[in-house]
C-alpha cells in the first residue's frame, strides 16, 4: 500500500508525499450501548485501515484524492466547510478544520486516501479516515497534540462535518489501538486499559448481513430516552445516581420494573453488560477466552430480546454458530438492525463455516452474505 500511494502521489502532484499514515478500522469485542451510559466498552484496532500520503502546499489550495473511488474534490482553506454531495471530503476536511479552531495556522495541502475498510459494515471507516488525517497534518504541523486530544479532534470532525454525532468509541479505538490487545474504556472520563488478547489460533470472523433497517436512527434515539427515564425514576430515591453506570440490579427492582416493563428491560441490559465486560476483562487477564465467548452470547441475546436492537438477520447469524465447537463467541455488533456480526473462531475451522453459512443465510434471507477475516493491530502510526 505505501509504494503504490507514493507512486500515485508522485504521479499526481509531481512531488513526494511528506508523510503516509495508516489508521485502522475497530470491533468491539463486548459493551454495546453502554457508551451513552457512561459504562465501558472494549474495542480493539483491526488490520484493515485507511491510508493517507500528504504533503503541505505553500498556498491554501486543497487537493484530494480518494483512489478507490476515483474522484477528486479541491476546495481552499479560506473556503473550508461541509461539503453537501459527497461524504468522503468531510472526513478530511473536517478534521484539517480542528486545527484552524485550535488557533493553528493552516496551510494547503495535497492528500490521496486509500482504504481497505470495508464501508458500511460497522467497522468505523469514517473514524480511520479521520484518524489519520488529524495524525498526518499533526505531524507536518509539528502542533504536538497528544493522541487523546486528537482522538477528540477526530470525534469533532465527525460531529460538525459529517453530522453524526457519535460516541468516543471508534475514534479512540483507531487512534489508541495496541497489537494483540483490546481497550478497556471508560466512556465517562476516557481513562483506559490495555487488556491482553492473545489469540492463540483464533481470528475475529466478521459476518455481514448487507442490511441496514431504517429503524436504527429513530430506536437509537428512543433507546437512549429509555435509558434517561430509568434514571430519573432512581434518581428521585438515589440522587447520587446520574446514570445507569451507578444504577444496580436492585434499583431497578425498586423503582424501575414496577413503572415500566420495557423501560426496565432496557436499563437492566444496560447495567448488566458493564457487569459482563468488567467480569469478562477478568476472563482476560486468566487467559479465560472461553468464558469472555459466553458473553459475548449472552450479550446478543440481551440487544435481541431486551434491548430488542437486533433482526432477524442478525438472529440468524448468531444461532446459526451457537453450539458450533470452532465458534468461541458471537453477538450482533454496533448499534443494530443490520451491520455484522462479531464471531470468535477457531482459524482452523474458518473456511469449513463458512462454506455451510454462507448458502444458509443466502436461501433463508435472500442477500447476500459477506466476511471479513480479521486480527487486532496497532493504532494510527506513520508507515
Amino acid at each position: 500500500m505505501k509504494e503504490k500511494l507514493k507512486a500515485q502521489f508522485i504521479e499526481q502532484y509531481q512531488t513526494e508525499p511528506s508523510v503516509i499514515v495508516r489508521s485502522p478500522g475497530r470491533v468491539n469485542i463486548i459493551g454495546e450501548h453502554t457508551d451513552y451510559n457512561e459504562g465501558f466498552v472494549l474495542p480493539a484496532a483491526i488490520d484493515k485501515a485507511a491510508y493517507i500520503a500528504l504533503s503541505l502546499r505553500d498556498d491554501d489550495e486543497i487537493h484530494l484524492t480518494a483512489s478507490d473511488l476515483n474522484e477528486t474534490f479541491s476546495t481552499t482553506v479560506a473556503e473550508l466547510k461541509p461539503v453537501g454531495d459527497i461524504s468522503w471530503p468531510n472526513y478530511i476536511l473536517g478534521s484539517a478544520a480542528q486545527f484552524i479552531k485550535r488557533g493553528v495556522k493552516l496551510p494547503g495541502f495535497n492528500a490521496i486516501l486509500s482504504s481497505d475498510v470495508p464501508i458500511g459494515a460497522g467497522l468505523s471507516s469514517s473514524a480511520a479516515v479521520e484518524c489519520a488525517t488529524v495524525y498526518a497534518l499533526n505531524e507536518l504541523l509539528q502542533t504536538n497534540i497528544d493522541r487523546v486530544a486528537m482522538v477528540e479532534m477526530a470525534q469533532k470532525a465527525e460531529h460538525e462535518y459529517a453530522g453524526v454525532m457519535c460516541g468516543i468509541m471508534d475514534q479512540f479505538a483507531s487512534m489508541m489501538g495496541k497489537k494483540d490487545h483490546v481497550i478497556k474504556l471508560d466512556c465517562r472520563s476516557l481513562a483506559y486499559e490495555y487488556v491482553p488478547f492473545k489469540l492463540d489460533g483464533i481470528k475475529i470472523l466478521l459476518l455481514n448481513t448487507n442490511v441496514k433497517h431504517s429503524l436504527a436512527s429513530s430506536e437509537y434515539n428512543t433507546r437512549r430516552n429509555e435509558c434517561t427515564q430509568a434514571v430519573d425514576w432512581i434518581k428521585i430515591h438515589h440522587p447520587e445516581v446520574t446514570s445507569l453506570r451507578h444504577a444496580t440490579i436492585a434499583m431497578l427492582n425498586e423503582h424501575v420494573l414496577p413503572k415500566d416493563k420495557t423501560i426496565d428491560d432496557r436499563s437492566r441490559f444496560v447495567v448488566e453488560e458493564i457487569e459482563r465486560l468488567i467480569t469478562g476483562c477478568a476472563d482476560l487477564q486468566k487467559g479465560d477466552i472461553a468464558a469472555l465467548g459466553k458473553k459475548m452470547f449472552a450479550t446478543h441475546d440481551g440487544l435481541s430480546k431486551m434491548y430488542e436492537v437486533s433482526c432477524k438477520e442478525l438472529d440468524f447469524l448468531v444461532d446459526f454458530v451457537r453450539n458450533r465447537p470452532e465458534v468461541i463467541g458471537a453477538r450482533m455488533m454496533g448499534g443494530g438492525f443490520g451491520g455484522c456480526t462479531i464471531n470468535l473462531v477457531k482459524e482452523s475451522a474458518i473456511e469449513e463455516l463458512v462454506k455451510a453459512i454462507k448458502p444458509a443465510y443466502e436461501s433463508e434471507m435472500g442477500l447476500q452474505l459477506d466476511y471479513y477475516i480479521a486480527s487486532i493491530e496497532n493504532g494510527t502510526e506513520i508507515i
